[in-house]
């Protein structure tokens, strides 16, 4: 290696054995091993090794870090008087020691364990990190890995790194000079790779709901695994995205290749793609390596909730272990065992929520172990940690669509819920919700296929008055939303409508439109295209008439949205989707004085019958002309 002759030559001291290497660890010492990709695995061997050579060499070490990909050796029993490990997020090399008492987990965000660093609250007596070779002006980077490692590096006692060509050089805040490394290791291996999880059909659902709420221009945050990996492949035809995270993965290097990431709107790093270490494919190694287009923060800048709150239109996308049907959250326990921790997703979550135009998202499939378990429960069981509070979470989506639950009663919020889980779960939701008075007692629901939420039937129009439309499905947690709708009519719009002076909506007369067999009964609503609360204009609806093969039709529009088309799109979407159904036609009665509604379905085209019953017009409207 030829920087190792330039530098050898400078720092003869710098170049021991590994054995006289070793001997700078005392009793009672604080090991510090670098963070995934980036954990230096010769090193770690090489200290195994130093153990079982020398037993006694020192005893009741602790060795710390965030989160291994390697076999973790040193939990293994036989080192138990000589080390003991203490994990800031528990991994999958780690878990079983964790549980079973042998290690210990230390549940902290990763932003606040750098504070702890600075300020000295958690010394480090040596630091194990892995860097790339040292440039000609003596700068070695920290690559892959620098979210904790660069404080551990600043304030350890002692530091050794292991010097390997294959660690990328990455721009940020990623350089330590030679003169700060007491120890430097030469080997070259390859780094640690995390493999790319192929998408399935529930993370690819997940992953289409998730690009429905991302904006063009948006600021990403996202993790890894089969769902982000799906979302970031529906988001390649979003353009001027940018990123703010704390894991770079291969989805986010695929994003820029492919020019939907070009960080041109970011209010902070406008440019750059910033993220604090990377766990991905040596192709994406090779892609950060002196690239200028990409920047590598601490954990203390990266994951600062005051830091990302600046990011204008700044969206938090994570997962979770279980969400109750109030919005508690774990990411961190299943029951009484820890599983992983709680890393950066406070973090970004809440500062998600405090970014102008920010989006906190949490994407979770439906079910566990194979289906058999609910991730969606009525309440978290007990010794599970939360991890995201009730008011941490703003949108939630599972493969059967998204809960807004932001601003939402814990009634609102149990509905939302229920009705994007499982549709084997719901029923036993709606009946435990019951029992725990989350919800009505005579909550109305439609169990089995009919009651399933058809999301294929949303669709988008414009009015001939320009008028953007969102055209949907009514769901089971809509009933504040008609309340609202209903109360906003005038009394002569709801006479029109329900033929009745009566103006009152109580919630047995909304559960109607709420709980909606749709094998048998259509309800649709007109919503403004737009972002924010959601606001119903219009209401659309249709009850097959078995006898007939044909569904009696119905429509009210807003006051203050007549007249400009709303009525006549409602009209042909129902249409359209009562034809595929295979009716042959509607029947509507319309008050002979709503004019409006009745130029509806005489301007229509439609084949009709009609006739005259006390200031009524009966109208019998045929699809096709009978055979």
């Amino acid at each position: 290696m030829v920087w190792q002759e330039t530098w050898m030559a400078r720092h003869p001291a710098k170049f021991a054995p590994e054995n006289e290497i070793f001997r700078c660890i005392h009793r009672g010492d604080r090991i510090f091993i670098g963070t995934g990709c980036g954990e230096p695995q010769y090193l770690v061997q090489a200290l195994i090794d130093y153990m079982q050579a020398h037993p006694l060499a020192f005893f009741d070490a602790e060795v710390l870090n965030v989160v291994t990909l390697g076999v973790a050796p040193y939990t293994d029993p036989k080192f138990k008087r000589n080390v003991r490990h203490n994990a800031f997020y528990v991994g999958g090399a780690t878990r079983g020691a964790v549980n079973e008492g042998r290690a210990d987990y230390t549940p902290i965000s990763l932003s606040e364990v750098s504070r702890l660093l600075r300020d000295g609250s958690l010394p480090i007596d040596v630091a194990l990190v892995q860097t790339s070779p040292p440039d000609a002006h003596g700068l070695l980077s920290l690559g892959v890995s620098v979210d904790i490692v660069k404080e551990a590096v600043d304030r350890a006692r002692t530091v050794i790194a292991q010097v390997n060509s294959e660690m990328p050089r990455v721009h940020g805040d990623t350089f330590v000079p030679i003169e700060r490394i007491d120890y430097l290791v030469p080997h070259d291996e390859a780094l640690l790779e995390f493999g790319h999880e192929p998408t399935d059909e529930i993370s690819e659902r997940i992953g289409r709901h998730v690009a429905r709420i991302i904006k063009d221009g948006d600021t990403l945050q996202v993790g890894y695994g089969k769902i982000p990996n799906a979302i970031m492949a529906n988001l390649r035809e979003h353009r001027h995205l940018g990123i703010h995270t704390e894991l770079l993965s291969d989805g986010i290097v695929d994003l820029m290749r492919c020019g939907a990431v070009d960080n041109s709107r970011k209010t902070l790093d406008r440019g750059k793609t910033v993220a604090t270490f990377c766990m991905g494919s040596r192709k994406t190694y090779r892609f950060l390596d002196d690239n200028p287009a990409i920047a590598f923060r601490t954990a203390a800048t990266t994951n600062d909730p005051l830091v990302i709150a600046r990011q204008r239109g700044m969206t938090a996308i994570n997962s979770a272990l279980a969400i109750d049907l109030t919005g508690q959250t774990t990411a961190e326990s299943i029951g009484g065992e820890f599983y992983s921790g709680i890393g950066g997703q406070g973090d970004f979550m809440r500062g998600a929520a405090l970014a102008p135009g920010g989006k906190a998202i949490l994407a979770l499939p439906s079910t566990a172990a194979d289906g058999r378990v609910s991730r969606i429960v009525a309440q978290l069981p007990a010794g599970v940690g939360v991890t995201l509070i009730r008011t941490d979470v703003r949108y939630v989506v599972t493969e059967y669509g998204i809960a807004y639950l932001q601003g939402k009663s814990v009634r609102e919020r149990a509905l939302d819920l229920i009705a994007i889980a499982h549709p084997d779960f719901r029923a036993g939701l709606i009946e435990e919700a019951k029992r725990s008075k989350l919800i009505y007692a005579d909550q109305a629901f439609v169990p089995g296929k009919a009651g399933e939420y058809p999301e294929h039937l949303e669709a988008r129009r414009t009015t001939k008055s320009g008028l953007e439309l969102s055209l949907r499905p009514v769901k089971i947690s809509d009933e504040a939303l008609l309340r609202d709708f209903f109360h906003a009519l005038s009394d002569e719009s709801l006479h029109r409508r329900f033929l009745s002076i009566r103006t009152d909506m109580p919630h047995e007369r909304l559960q109607e439109f709420c709980a909606v067999d749709f094998e048998r009964h259509m309800v649709l609503l007109a919503l403004p295209a737009r972002e924010g609360p959601e606001e119903i204009v219009a209401i659309g609806q249709y009850c097959v008439e078995e006898n007939r093969h044909t569904a009696e039709v119905a429509l009210v529009v807003r006051d203050d949205y007549q007249n400009l088309g709303v009525g006549s799109e409602l009209l042909a979407r129902l249409t359209q989707i009562a034809m595929r159904r295979g009716l042959l036609g509607f029947s509507a009665r319309v008050l002979l004085d709503n004019r409006a509604m009745v130029h509806l379905f005489e301007r229509r085209g439609f084949h009709l019958e009609k006739r005259m019953v006390a200031g009524t017009v009966h109208y019998r409207i045929h699809f096709r002309d009978p055979a």
